[in-house]
């Protein structure tokens, strides 16, 4: 499970990678609820934008936003069954969620630390995910949220420390680079092949001083 994610700010880098400029105004750390970076790609022209999303995907069917609380990452497994996703994933709603690093807990010392997870070559990285447009009943905002998709890690060699004894470790699944463009146009059989972490950039982990609450 992944509940935190420094959103990149390396404008260079999603310029040379998308041909696309990052919006403005976006905290320097995600958690569920908070606004951050992803990239679409329209079914119809191909033409990649990318914009801020809402971490936490709230379903269109939804009353509230309160359900976002519990949709912020989604099982790969799963996700095709799964009432607040399964819309998104029929409809091939992919996005990239353009992170630096992203966050777990270790405990291995008894107490839940934070852990900073990045790519061997600490650049930017495309995390999977799906995405999907809600309004606001009381409002009339359009909100778009977005979940990362996620597989078991078990066997990855640095996912496979967090969280605690007896959990079941997951990891985000980070798209390698040269594979942006088919993910975010990916039909349903290749996104499924491509969920997987056997194809990621290589990952490095540390512990951070700040500790989860």
């Amino acid at each position: 499970m992944c509940t935190n994610y420094t959103p990149t700010k390396n404008t260079n880098w999603v310029k040379n990678q998308f041909g696309v400029a990052l919006p403005a105004d976006y905290p320097d750390e995600a958690y569920p609820g908070f606004l951050g970076p992803v990239v679409m790609q329209s079914q119809q022209s191909g033409r990649v934008a990318c914009g801020l999303a809402r971490f936490g995907l709230i379903p269109a069917w939804a009353k509230d936003e309160k359900i976002s609380r519990h949709t912020y990452n989604a099982r790969s497994e799963t996700v095709a069954e799964k009432p607040s996703f399964r819309t998104a994933w029929r409809k091939r709603q992919f996005c990239l969620i353009l992170a630096d690093n992203f966050y777990e807990p270790n405990y291995s010392t008894g107490k839940a630390v934070r852990w900073c997870i990045q790519t061997q070559e600490p650049n930017p990285f495309g995390i999977a995910g799906i995405w999907d447009k809600w309004t606001d009943p009381a409002t009339g905002e359009l909100v778009v949220s977005f979940s990362m998709l996620t597989v078991n890690a078990d066997e990855h060699e640095v996912m496979q420390q967090f969280h605690k004894v007896g959990d079941e470790k997951r990891t985000p699944v980070i798209i390698p680079q040269e594979n942006y463009i088919q993910w975010l146009g990916a039909d349903l059989t290749t996104a499924t092949q491509m969920l997987s972490w056997s194809n990621m950039p290589e990952l490095q982990a540390a512990p951070q001083p700040k500790r989860f609450v």
